[in-house]
């Protein structure tokens, strides 16, 4: 994995798990709209700002592999996701999501990548669009395929809601007291691999009226690969509804690269 697949993948703890296998043609799903009802007597709080902005630290563990950057990440509701890493106050790699397209800019290497999350949908075997990142990287509730009915048990003081997307199978624990979203694993029996995302630190930013998690660990373990860690520590966040800018652009001479990772 070159560098920019490494930071994009610790910023958006999506990556490190699938990465590595060999690309497939992703599974079609139809998911429903992050906002969709939760089945009846779970309890959900999903966050509602129009803007988030947020800094803080990211580190990634692989094997021998054991990184750290700053990072600046920028959010408008359901428009746009913007991420900054850098190491010693220089950016080494800058991200911008939107609903139909992912860009990237690596000025470390000289390169950019810009695709569609169909890319991104073969490089993880299971169907990613632009909310499922966003619900991800907030700690919202995802709700199932539609037509799939959820089971959900309690669990100690959480409520635990499974259900199967393609051939995984997605599992969340909502606290039963604030309705946030603990822990999100992802797992496939027949590889084996899986993805557990960790939701702790919770805390109610600036601007806000409900907590956030202001630490987010990401776990991800595949057969005969070592272990993947990233670990997102925010120290400052703010939401609210006032206007934030997403710049991005790509400089004279960078080489286009068609995918993250080498």
């Amino acid at each position: 994995m070159n560098k920019t697949a490494l930071l994009l993948a610790s910023l958006l703890g999506l990556l490190g798990a699938g990465c590595h296998r060999k690309l497939v043609p992703a599974p079609t799903a139809k998911t429903t709209p992050v906002g969709t009802p939760a089945p009846a007597g779970l309890k959900v709080a999903n966050t509602t700002f129009a803007h988030l902005s947020g800094r803080g630290k990211v580190r990634f563990q692989r094997g021998d592999a054991d990184q750290s950057a700053n990072f600046n990440l920028r959010v408008r509701r359901d428009s746009a996701i913007w991420l900054s890493g850098s190491l010693l106050g220089i950016e080494g790699v800058r991200a911008l999501l939107t609903p139909d397209s992912v860009r990237v800019v690596n000025r470390l290497e000289k390169t950019y990548f810009v695709g569609s999350y169909s890319y991104l949908s073969q490089l993880l075997g299971v169907p990613v669009a632009y909310r499922q990142v966003q619900a991800i990287l907030l700690g919202d509730y995802l709700p199932p395929p539609a037509g799939t009915q959820p089971t959900v048990q309690a669990e100690a003081d959480n409520q635990a809601v499974r259900y199967p997307v393609a051939a995984l199978l997605l599992e969340q624990l909502l606290s039963q007291s604030t309705g946030r979203v603990q822990q999100l694993k992802i797992s496939e029996a027949a590889a084996p691999r899986s993805l557990t995302v960790s939701y702790t630190d919770f805390q109610v930013p600036t601007g806000a009226d409900m907590p956030l998690a202001f630490t987010v660990s990401v776990v991800g373990q595949q057969s005969g690969a070592p272990t993947t860690n990233a670990t997102l520590s925010f120290n400052r966040v703010e939401v609210g509804a006032g206007r934030l800018e997403f710049p991005f652009n790509v400089p004279k001479g960078y080489e286009r690269q068609t995918k993250l990772g080498k």
